[in-house]
């Protein structure tokens, strides 16, 4: 029922989708970082 293909094809699926949160995560982090700074807390 599952072939090698559908399973490499999911495996990349999983680490792109991983890749691309990484990435949107760690801008958010950088820019609340950044935005932090300018606060008169």
């Amino acid at each position: 029922m599952t072939d090698g293909v559908f399973l490499t094809e999911a495996l990349a699926w999983l680490i792109g989708l991983m890749a691309v949160g990484a990435t949107v995560l760690c801008f958010g982090a950088l820019f609340a970082l950044g935005r932090s700074g300018y606060r008169k807390d």
